[in-house]
């Protein structure tokens, strides 16, 4: 839209479907989004409207929400998913607190898909092999690349915690500033968006994939959860000795009745499964521990104000808005019904059978269509639609045959 036009209070429509358009491009059957495919409207967010800092031409963008023609927020909205919680927090006199830590990979450019991901040529003539996991080195070259991006993130407003090399080969993490959700969400898609402009002007591709390179960590979106009041800002997991409340116990006990109904909105992709089925602390399980990263659900080392609970399950391919809200949900679940959590775990486990999770997209799928939980959190025409677009995709994959069958099972009598 032209700036006049946005300036003079335009209405921007879009037509509904669109919320359900597959990665590929393609739609699901109209029935899940309405037969005649009528219109949204996408209302701006005034908060979150920015100046493009790394764009040549004067460009900007604003988060908008999608609300119906009738002033209501779309169901088949995740931003209105997510505020549709947070309001349901509100009513209990509570709010949630969430931060974000992100992964990505920051990879050369990669013309032929066919071809393997590769780290960018260094200041010293060659490629990263994996011997900088937490280094402060910059002799992979990428300094003038975070340069901008840490510019930019002060352009937008957006602050920033820490900032280091991961384990993978040319992977790094962010951690956000904790905060409001909504606000949160904004700022992680913010983020991974300014990531990827800022790479193309320097050469280079971040990819947010959960796990774009073979024997390698994959990458995450670790949420961290806390509930205050809304009048006091206390912490509502610590009681006034600092030892942990009910509300605490509840928030994981939901948190634990959601996990498996809800992995396919944590996990969306089958890329996602690569991630979690060869779990380099990236844990497919909703047990609980104390600061142990082998769980589903941790409880990092911190002081009583702030204890929190932090959900290691999404990876860095979720829909932060749908993630944070799928979590916070569940944990709020566990509150409303006073759900009580299993013992916690500590060391080396097995999984029990009831604490396990799905592997792939397609039993993670059947599982959320089964799900009277998520029905009844998010909405049946929500969950149906869902799940009909990422059937549309698992189907895509499932109709290529993948070089590993070609080499393998070729010459199989």
């Amino acid at each position: 839209m032209t700036a006049e036009g946005f300036l003079e209070g335009r209405r921007l429509q879009m037509a509904r479907g669109v919320l359900l358009q597959c990665i590929m491009g393609g739609y699901p059957p109209s029935r899940f989004y309405g037969s005649d495919d009528g219109d949204l409207a996408l209302v701006a967010d005034p908060k979150q409207i920015h100046r493009l800092p790394w764009s040549q031409q004067p460009r900007a963008l604003a988060i908008c929400d999608a609300d119906e023609l009738t002033g209501e927020s779309s169901r088949l909205s995740t931003r209105g998913q997510l505020k549709a919680v947070i309001a349901r927090y509100a009513a209990l006199g509570l709010a949630p607190v969430v931060a974000t830590e992100l992964e990505f990979f920051v990879f050369a450019p990669n013309p032929d898909p066919t071809q393997p991901f590769q780290p960018p040529v260094g200041l010293d003539g060659r490629r990263e092999d994996g011997h900088s996991a937490f280094s402060i080195s910059s002799n992979n070259g990428l300094r003038p690349f975070f340069s901008e991006v840490y510019a930019c993130m002060a352009s937008l407003g957006l602050p920033r915690d820490t900032f280091m090399h991961e384990m993978g080969v040319s992977q790094f993490e962010i951690n956000l500033l904790h905060g409001d959700p909504l606000l949160l969400a904004d700022q992680t898609f913010l983020f991974k968006h300014l990531l990827k402009e800022v790479a193309l002007k320097h050469g280079l591709t971040v990819v947010c994939m959960a796990k774009p390179l073979a024997h390698t960590p994959g990458s995450s979106m670790h949420i961290h959860q806390s509930v205050v009041e809304l009048d006091s800002g206390r912490n509502v997991f610590s009681d006034a000795a600092g030892e942990p409340t009910a509300a605490f116990r509840h928030f994981i006990g939901g948190q634990q009745a959601g996990m498996a109904d809800f992995t396919a909105l944590f996990a969306p992709n089958v890329n996602s499964y690569q991630r979690l089925c060869h779990p380099f602390a990236s844990p497919n399980n909703a047990c609980w521990s104390h600061d142990n990263r082998s769980a589903g659900l941790r409880i990092p080392a911190s002081s009583p104000v702030a204890r929190r609970v932090e959900n290691r399950l999404p990876g860095a391919d979720a829909n932060p808005y749908l993630a944070i809200a799928a979590s916070l949900a569940a944990g709020l679940y566990g509150i409303e019904h006073q759900l009580e959590p299993s013992a916690a775990i500590q060391g080396e486990f097995e999984v029990p059978d009831n604490l396990s999770l799905p592997c792939t997209l397609h039993a993670a799928l059947e599982r959320l269509k089964r799900s009277h939980l998520a029905k009844e959190l998010f909405g049946a025409e929500f969950i149906e639609g869902y799940i009909a677009s990422k059937t549309l995709e698992l189907t895509s994959f499932f109709n290529e045959i993948t070089p590993w069958e070609r080499r393998v099972l070729a010459a199989q009598a």
